[in-house]
């Protein structure tokens, strides 16, 4: 394990107070910077200087020492200055991600994919401590690896959801099991292209050992298995006969023996069955058979803004998916939606062609409901084959849905865009709409 003197953190969200913590746990002198200034921000530099941090908030370059590691958040892109400063200056530059993984002593699976990792990631540590192993999830979803690291040292796994803004600035990550959900456009607005996009994917394997486990969907293996140079143990899970694990009719098979029933549950369904498909094979990959991740999915309990039923009002279903932040996700959604569907779209534009999911709103929706900067590009999209009603804001837009929708249809908040243009995060969005439910539920109880 590597040893620092003096270390640079650049970024002060969650990712960079864990990783100062956990610098500052082991004695390294340890520097703050972050470009923002906020009340947030603040608490957590009074957390950190009283563990005797430097903190500096609304910073615009780096502050001068001899810094012999700058330390990324996930929220600070490779093109930033900062980073480029650091570079310039001779310094290592690691991710949050690959500084907590170097300290952890659990062995590591790591889950990404454009689409479904937190719920992944929840079933596998679940169903591994099910198992009787001690694991706990992290990364994009639950604490930073980092605070793992710090926090917990007896734990046998740590199950991460990393992103393609961790895998930017990996070096010598491996995790011991590797798991790609899927690949669909996505943070195009940070990456440029799919082709970026799909070599960032790619990373998570490339480091792996001959004795490591590569876990891919199926349809992206060859390409993800020439891209990434790994050197572990390659398997697919999919649909497909080719598949070694394989979702059929709320089933899990490999080859001709059935592993694993998800009938009845969250995940018996032909979107989320894939993602039970990879956390059985990964369970395998664990060490442990496929029995906990059966009884992990019989008592489920869905993440917040993830296809989030709210309830019924005059026989309408109301459906938070606040979390679906581009068009994949929105096609998942529909996908999982019985009936008619009276759609919420909009918000910040993250990749620029709608005109994959226009024959699927063509056969379930009955009016897009659009929001934010994004209503004007889906309108012109979409407008041939469904009607759009430009209603600008989340409030106007559940009022409006909510008086056409007819018993036995859906409202379903599955924007396809990302909440910054009005929200703080995807969090207050979904929570924006569930309040707005429940404002219409107690005037139709008057």
């Amino acid at each position: 394990m590597e040893t620092y003197r003096q270390a640079l953190v650049c970024g002060l969200g969650g990712s960079g107070e864990a990783a100062a913590a956990l610098l500052r746990a082991e004695g390294t002198d340890v520097s703050v910077i972050d470009r923002a200034s906020t009340d947030d921000l603040r608490a957590r530099a009074a957390a950190l200087e009283q563990q005797g941090v430097k903190v500096l908030l609304g910073a615009g370059t780096l502050p001068g020492g001899p810094f012999d590691v700058c330390v990324a958040s996930p929220g600070v892109p490779p093109s930033s200055p900062w980073l480029a400063e650091a570079r310039e200056r001779g310094l290592r530059v690691v991710s949050e991600l690959e500084l907590g993984w170097s300290r952890c002593r659990a062995r590591t699976a790591a889950i990404t994919g454009s689409n479904g990792k937190s719920t992944a990631v929840k079933l596998l540590a679940e169903s591994l401590r099910l198992a009787g192993l001690k694991a706990e999830p992290g990364g994009n979803y639950g604490p930073a690896i980092c605070r793992l690291a710090l926090e917990h040292k007896d734990l046998d796994w740590v199950v991460l959801e990393v992103s393609t803004f961790q895998l930017e600035t990996v070096d010598r990550f491996r995790p011991d099991v590797g798991i790609l959900l899927n690949i669909h456009p996505n943070h195009l607005d940070r990456h440029g292209d799919m082709a970026t996009y799909t070599r960032l994917k790619a990373r998570l394997f490339a480091r792996t050992r001959p004795g490591d486990i590569c876990l891919v969907h199926e349809p992206v293996l060859a390409e993800t298995r020439s891209l990434s140079g790994g050197k572990g143990r390659w398997s697919s899970f999919g649909v497909s006969a080719g598949s070694d694990y394989r979702y059929e009719r709320g089933w899990v098979w490999r080859g001709g023996k059935a592993l694993a029933d998800f009938r009845g549950t969250h995940f018996g369904n032909e979107v989320l069955g894939l993602a039970a498909a990879a956390v059985v094979g990964g369970l395998e990959a664990c060490g442990a058979g496929p029995d906990g991740a059966v009884r992990a999915a019989r008592t489920f309990k869905p993440l917040p803004h993830r296809m989030e039923p709210l309830g019924e009002i005059r026989g309408v279903s109301y459906v938070n998916d606040s979390k679906a932040t581009n068009l994949s996700a929105l096609a998942a959604a529909l996908r999982m939606t019985p009936g008619r569907v009276r759609l919420i779209a909009g918000g910040l534009v993250k990749e620029k062609d709608f005109s994959f999911v226009k024959e699927m709103l063509a056969q379930r929706v009955q009016g897009v409901y659009l929001i934010g900067q994004a209503s004007e590009e889906m309108a012109s999209a979409w407008s041939d084959v469904v009607p759009c009603f430009r209603c600008q804001t989340l409030d106007a837009a559940v009022r409006k849905a909510g008086s056409d929708a007819l018993a036995g249809e859906t409202v379903l908040l599955s924007p396809a865009c990302a909440s910054f243009d009005q929200f703080r995060n995807f969090e207050e969005r979904g929570q924006r709409f569930a309040g707005l439910v429940k404002d219409l539920a107690e005037e139709e109880a008057k």
